[in-house]
């Protein structure tokens, strides 16, 4: 039979793993292609690029489809469970279940929602793969495959003890261009404190002048909130400092967001979402996988003198 697309896969990986225990993710692929009846030709069948086998990549996407909805849960790396929302899905017996079925979970709209440019709502609506041109589809899942990136960074971020938080927040710092080195970053961070960081970093390589920065590792629950801010900008000026950052891995009330200081003092705040794009941007803490040129014809290369 020819291999499923990734949404088939998901109601059968789902009824694998119902029975509450931790499995491992290539132990469920290798199941799943006995349940479709694979052949081996089907099985060695790669992606275009050649870098990963087409049914193992769907299925990936379906388990990760999943997980973003709450069905799944991947306690440690390579490793899936079912979650009580999975088990109470598979109680109801759909008939299958695919992108149409997800959307009724809140946390898989905001996965899937890009938020709109003028505005805080969340687009809910996905444009059709078949309305979209070849570039722009290829667009649309750069950005799915980058957002869905910097949710892991993220997690991961959260997971990791404080040392290395710390250590992670000073080297990105320096790949932005401050502190010079990280040997000379690090000399600047100042003493550790709970859950993250406050210390002092070099503007630029000379050191001409001083940012002062204050980085929380926090879960998402946890919103710094404007009180935070201010206890910032009193440390700054304990400092005698007029430049700031405020890291956090959860996220910023609309109070602490659209507060700004009355004096000189100048500061920036970066949300969970952002530290993770930053870091996408930087190279730190991912590496390429695959990279797609999209050329077009050189029409001066074919023009007549």
């Amino acid at each position: 039979m020819p291999i499923p697309d990734y949404q088939s896969i998901m109601l059968p990986l789902l009824k694998y793993v119902a029975d509450g225990k931790e499995h491992k993710f290539n132990d469920v692929v290798e199941r799943l292609s006995v349940i479709f009846q694979l052949s081996d030709e089907e099985r060695a069948e790669l992606l275009p690029s050649g870098q990963a086998f087409l049914f193992g990549n769907r299925a990936g996407w379906a388990k990760t489809y999943l997980k973003k909805s709450g069905l799944l849960d991947s306690p440690k790396r390579g490793i899936i469970k079912l979650t009580d929302r999975g088990k109470n899905v598979l109680k109801q017996n759909p008939p299958t279940i695919n992108i149409a079925f997800l959307k009724q979970y809140p946390e898989f709209l905001e996965f899937q929602s890009a938020k709109k440019q003028d505005n805080d709502e969340q687009a809910t609506e996905l444009i059709s793969v078949a309305q979209q041109t070849p570039e722009e589809t290829l667009e649309s899942a750069y950005f799915s495959i980058r957002k869905s990136l910097a949710q892991d960074l993220l997690d991961k971020v959260v997971s990791l003890p404080p040392v290395f938080f710390e250590k992670l927040v000073v080297e990105l710092l320096v790949r932005m261009g401050y502190g010079g080195s990280i040997k000379d970053a690090g000399k600047a961070i100042g003493k550790s404190g709970d859950e993250g960081i406050d210390g002092t970093i070099k503007e630029d390589k000379l050191g001409l002048d001083i940012i002062y920065i204050q980085a929380k590792r926090w879960k998402t629950g946890n919103v710094v909130g404007r009180p935070e801010i201010h206890k910032f900008i009193g440390a700054l000026a304990g400092q005698g400092a007029k430049k700031g950052i405020f890291i956090t891995t959860s996220s910023f009330t609309k109070e602490a967001s659209d507060y700004v200081p009355r004096n000189e003092t100048k500061i920036v705040l970066i949300n969970g979402v952002e530290l993770a794009q930053l870091m996408i941007d930087y190279n730190l803490g991912v590496s390429v996988q695959q990279i797609y040129e999209i050329k077009r014809i050189d029409n001066d290369y074919f023009s007549e003198e």
